[in-house]
């Protein structure tokens, strides 16, 4: 059966310790890729690695920490990453097409509609997409965490039906198994839990940015849009395609009953929210487990500025975020209501819909 299949590799996977490309590890992974290929899957590839591959070629003794030196690196490191897959691929008579992505392009409904079309092109031509961050324009603040998040935005975008994210750790485990011998690997995940995020630990190389924590939340995006992901380490001829079969050497995440439609992954992951609103707890249980609306009489602090149509997110009494929607206030009117009851609100602000939030325009996150 043929299945899209979104394949992440981090940049510990691509590069030498002290930066650089690996040509080795980059051909066996591309043989890897192109096998899935040859079994009849869609394949997109999520690459990292353009900063580490860049760095020494640049001048840089080591991976450079100013936004000005990791840009310039990226795009040396850019043009590097595609020449060397652009060669491996070409073994095997495929084809690439390059992809560069920022959270503003998903954050714009037009633009990643455009990158879905191209995208879905491209398959059709049996030509493999290999997208990246694209890291010479990327705002540090809202940068991808070793492209962990960029290959579940990818993968829910696609619909794809797994999501294999490739690490030098195979799988999550109840404690780092470098220091204690007596940790035990977790083979499946149901839920993604707070407990699970306690045991995840950080980068573990020099050249990556992305650790444990970042992969589990890449999971939870992806499985929340009806997605199974896989982490774990793909060493061995045929470990990919084990991977997609569920025999592979990691960590198995099962996928949500019910994909996300469009609006709600936008609403959820891609938006970039313009304010936050703070909620009681009456209404925190409205919103998260009640399926209902939140009203202003649930607000109790309102920070930014922001219109009707924006996207906002919410926290709760302990500041943790429970969620993004699209509200139906200015924070100025927000303002001057919140905490009041839906007929006074009436009486001070005039509104389409009463709701500062509609349940059909949320998104709990």
């Amino acid at each position: 059966m043929q299945h899209t299949i979104v394949v992440k590799i981090g940049s510990s996977s691509l590069t030498s310790g002290e930066g650089g490309l690996n040509r080795d590890k980059i051909n066996f992974f591309v043989e890897e890729l192109a096998n899935l290929q040859r079994a009849g899957h869609q394949v997109l590839f999520v690459t990292s690695g353009a900063v580490a591959a860049g760095f020494t070629k640049i001048g840089y003794k080591s991976k450079p920490k100013a936004l000005h030196e990791k840009q310039a690196a990226a795009a040396v490191g850019q043009a590097l990453l595609m020449q060397a897959y652009n060669e491996a691929f070409h073994k095997y008579g495929i084809g690439v097409a390059q992809i560069l992505l920022t959270r503003a392009d998903f954050s714009n409904r037009q633009r990643i509609q455009n990158a879905l079309k191209t995208i879905e092109e491209l398959l059709a031509h049996q030509i493999i997409p290999i997208i990246n961050e694209n890291d010479t324009v990327a705002v540090e603040e809202l940068k991808f965490s070793e492209n962990d998040n960029l290959s579940a935005l990818v993968a829910n975008l696609m619909k794809a039906q797994k999501l294999i994210i490739i690490t030098d750790m195979d799988g999550l485990y109840t404690e780092d198994p470098r220091k204690n011998a007596n940790a035990k690997r977790i083979d499946h995940v149901e839920q993604i839990s707070e407990e699970l995020y306690q045991m995840a630990g950080e980068s573990g190389t020099a050249v990556g940015t992305g650790g444990m924590r970042s992969k589990l939340e890449a999971a939870r995006i992806a499985t929340r849009g009806g997605i199974s992901v896989f982490i774990g380490r793909v060493t061995e001829s045929g470990d990919l395609a084990s991977a997609v079969a569920d025999i592979g050497k990691g960590t198995y995440f099962a996928a949500g009953l019910q994909s996300l439609s469009m609006k709600k992954q936008w609403v959820g992951y891609h938006s970039l929210p313009q304010g936050t609103v703070y909620v009681d707890d009456g209404a925190e249980i409205a919103l998260v487990s009640g399926g209902r609306s939140l009203l202003p009489a649930g607000i109790t602090e309102i920070i930014g500025e922001f219109h009707p149509g924006d996207v906002i997110e919410v926290r709760n009494m302990q500041q943790k975020i429970i969620g993004r929607g699209v509200v139906n206030y200015a924070s100025w009117q927000l303002q001057a209501v919140s905490g009041l009851s839906s007929e006074e609100v009436q009486k001070r602000v005039e509104v389409q819909r009463i709701e500062v939030i509609h349940r059909d325009e949320w998104m709990t996150i």
